[in-house]
């Protein structure tokens, strides 16, 4: 418990510490969609080692609007798989990848505009052929906002049903924390008008109310692995140690045969392949 509040209390200095940077900021912006149609989508990425089908879900649809959007305006064609790493995941979407030179390090391109987080816990969880949105780490994003444009595909690796299990009950710890941040988010306002006037006592009752709210929406309805996805984990695999901290956006639905191609390759510095390997185009089926 001592863990979880720790945590809470770094998220509330860190959202408080960054709020203003985050507002002002163009690199900062966030989609704004209304999150309400819940219709998936399916498009197909045709890559130099074979073709690859995703299925966005509709319970995420910021995220699924934004990848349409690049998808359709030609944004992914010639990106690289920039980052692989066996048994873990392939990563791609950057855009300074086209056409990059040998050894260049990649990873830090984007559209310039992040994605405010659709964190599904656990509903979508990290399995193997998930597809989820890359990020920067919680010290400099403690919203866990996605990138605008970075996506991986979960390779993974089978874990023992124990193993799962222990996933599953540090899963209700990271609920704790997403939703803290989004009361945080919710009382944004009022934060801020407390630090303006120099309010600290009344900062710190605040922090003390979004813990007991936040403790009885959790009791409520803890956020635990089903049997089914601990057999999942077991079974299938994935890489359960991510879940709750990334958005799980959609699925292989076909060609995890090209993932898998894409995964054994030979990689060097900064895990990148030392042949490239690249998204010639993708198109919205």
């Amino acid at each position: 418990m001592n863990r979880v509040k720790s945590l809470i209390l770094f998220i509330l200095v860190a959202v408080m510490s960054t709020m203003a940077a985050a507002q002002s900021s163009d690199s900062m912006a966030t989609t704004t969609a209304a999150a309400t149609d819940t219709a998936s989508a399916r498009v197909l990425v045709e890559t130099s080692l074979g073709n690859i089908t995703l299925l966005l879900y509709g319970d995420t649809p910021r995220h699924r609007d934004n990848f349409l959007k690049l998808v359709n305006e030609g944004f992914y064609d010639g990106v690289l798989f920039h980052r692989v790493i066996k048994d873990f995941m392939i990563q791609t979407g950057d855009p300074d990848s086209k056409g990059a030179p040998a050894g260049k390090h990649l990873g830090a391109g984007g559209p310039g505009y992040q994605i405010d987080a659709e964190i599904l816990y656990p509903k979508h969880i990290h399995r193997r052929g998930a597809l989820a949105a890359a990020r920067q780490g919680d010290q400099v994003n403690p919203m866990r906002r996605s990138s605008g444009s970075q996506f991986y595909i979960v390779t993974g690796r089978k874990f023992t049903p124990a193993e799962a299990q222990t996933m599953s009950l540090r899963g209700v710890d990271k609920q704790k924390q997403a939703v803290f941040r989004s009361l945080v988010n919710e009382n944004t306002a009022r934060i801020q008008q407390l630090q303006a006037a120099g309010d600290t006592t009344a900062l710190e009752q605040l922090r003390l109310d979004l813990i007991a709210k936040m403790e009885a929406t959790v009791a409520a309805n803890p956020a635990t692995l089903s049997p089914e996805q601990i057999e999942i984990y077991s079974t299938v695999g994935g890489t359960p140690h991510l879940d709750g901290e990334y958005t799980v956006f959609g699925e292989v639905i076909d060609g995890m045969d090209v993932v898998d191609k894409i995964e054994a390759a030979t990689t060097g510095p900064a895990d990148r392949p030392v042949d490239d390997i690249k998204i010639i185009k993708m198109k919205v089926l």
